[in-house]
């Protein structure tokens, strides 16, 4: 039997010491008054003004957490579930190459963000040895067909595992992925074989997903149905393409509850969660900045910053509040990634509409330190660089732009990590979404239900045939006709 790496060594997350020093922190002094003048950035007294509100908030999310109103609370607690995707997952390591994913948003974002946060950057291009004999991931979270095919044309698809993923059993793009997918293996492999291809993740007792596993056998792992898309991650949603993948989800769960334990013990004033939520929710109403910016130093959390952007935007972006009124609120989350968008978006940042609200995500300590040879000393625009290192001078940039924007009255805030690991990595996905649910209370919106998504999803149904949805192809079919002198040859 291989030996997987995740197997060996202690854990981290049990020395008290190391857990500490791991702590994610947030710096907002360049989103205050007294740095960017008043007119653009916060006073403590608008944010203390927020206390009562969020104190209200805290009160209804601890009963409604202990009434099991929401779930995704204790998601980092059930050991049960990891156990369950672990033990799967040996199973099929045995001879999986590739994980194939079938999801899309919150099915698909968070396995994407764990692969690029989390794995070697090369992973993918790496034999299975140099991997640990870990499975790659390939997340076809789009039905373009060029894309597809091309995603399918460079697998070896007798050592894949297709691991489908709806919560509800219905998503077309998944199903139409799915039974492609089920249809070639079961030509090349066989009615008895192509099912161990396939894991299906979705509702424990309802859909068409859990249908199919009842009657056919297909491998299967659950999506507690208190928990949207968006906030499972730590369901089997993200933990078994974590497991498959090699990384630790048991330091990753630590890392989430960890950062329970914080944000439940602190004050309001000092929650971490609670005070981003107020930042944010200020400079998008009070001070008329509804763009949220994060823009974290390291490629790497490139994807974090994309699961976040649909976090933020499905959760927050809402036509009515609780009192069933016209609101249309929410703040638009825009993802970047530094230094690369230095020079590529931070001139529309400095120097463009005053609508923006920069948050940087600072890395302290990265794996590697590479150092900048001293060649051409007599160049002056090259020579300055040697002896320092690309990690002193990715900070060198954070630190002078975050510096810059500030000077321009331009608020930003910095998130930092101590370093990226399994640990502060659930710690930083978990922050996230008890921010959102705060920053819900303060929009007094519903943060979890989608309601604008469902009306393209039933059109499309009716366009496809779908029984039940024949009204929404009539609507469409009787719709007004396009006009000839707005189109464009």
């Amino acid at each position: 039997m291989k030996r997987h790496k995740e197997d060996q060594g202690p854990k981290n997350y049990v020395n008290p010491e190391w857990v500490e020093s791991m702590a994610i922190t947030a710096d907002y002094n360049f989103a205050m008054a007294e740095f960017v003048g008043e007119a653009n950035g916060l006073t403590d007294q608008a944010l203390e003004a927020l206390t009562p509100r969020l104190e209200a908030a805290h009160r209804d999310l601890a009963e409604r957490r202990q009434a099991g109103e929401l779930a995704f609370f204790d998601l980092p607690y059930q050991e049960d579930t990891l156990t369950e995707v672990k033990r799967l997952a040996r199973s099929l390591k045995e001879w999986c190459w590739d994980l194939v994913v079938l999801g899309i948003g919150g099915s698909a974002l968070g396995a994407r963000a764990l692969h690029q946060a989390l794995c070697h950057p090369s992973h993918n291009l790496f034999p299975p040895a140099r991997r640990h004999y870990h499975s790659r991931l390939i997340v076809a979270d789009n039905i373009e067909p060029d894309w597809f095919y091309g995603i399918l044309d460079g697998l070896d698809l007798r050592r894949s595992v297709v691991n489908v993923i709806s919560k509800s059993g219905s998503t077309a793009e998944t199903l139409a992925q799915f039974l492609f997918l089920y249809s070639l293996l079961k030509g090349r492999l066989g009615a008895e074989k192509v099912r161990e291809r396939f894991v299906l993740t979705t509702d424990p007792a309802k859909g068409n997903l859990r249908r199919l596993i009842a009657e056919e056998g297909f491998p299967a792992l659950t999506v507690p149905p208190e928990v949207g898309g968006r906030f499972s991650v730590f369901t089997a949603v993200g933990l078994f393409p974590a497991v498959m993948m090699g990384i630790d989800a048991g330091e990753l769960m630590a890392g989430a509850r960890y950062m329970d334990v914080r944000l439940r013990n602190a004050p309001v004033a000092e929650n971490l969660a609670y005070r981003l939520a107020a930042v944010y929710y200020l400079f998008a109403t009070a001070k008329g900045r509804p763009i949220q910016v994060l823009m974290p130093y390291a490629s790497t959390l490139g994807g974090v910053a994309e699961w976040f952007c649909q976090l933020w935007a499905e959760s927050l972006g809402k036509r009515v509040n609780l009192k069933g009124e016209v609101v249309e609120v929410g703040p638009t989350p825009v993802r970047a990634v530094g230094a690369t968008d230095q020079h590529s978006q931070v001139q529309l940042y400095m120097e463009g509409p005053a609508d923006k609200i920069i948050t940087f995500i600072e890395v302290e300590k990265f794996k590697h330190v590479i150092e900048i040879p001293g060649a051409f000393p007599h160049i002056e625009g090259l020579g300055y660089l040697g002896g320092h290192s690309l990690n002193e001078l990715l900070a060198a940039e954070k630190k002078a732009t975050a510096y810059n924007l500030m000077r321009a009255g331009r608020p930003n805030l910095t998130i930092r990590l101590p370093e990226i690991n399994a640990f502060t990595i659930g710690q930083l996905l978990y922050l996230y979404e008890v921010m959102t649910l705060a920053a819900g209370a303060l929009f007094e919106i519903n943060p979890l239900d989608q309601p604008g998504v469902e009306g393209g999803k039933q059109t499309a149904y009716g366009l496809m045939g779908r029984p039940g949805y024949e009204d929404r192809r009539r609507e469409l079919e009787t719709a007004p006709a396009l006009l000839d002198r707005y189109l464009l040859s």
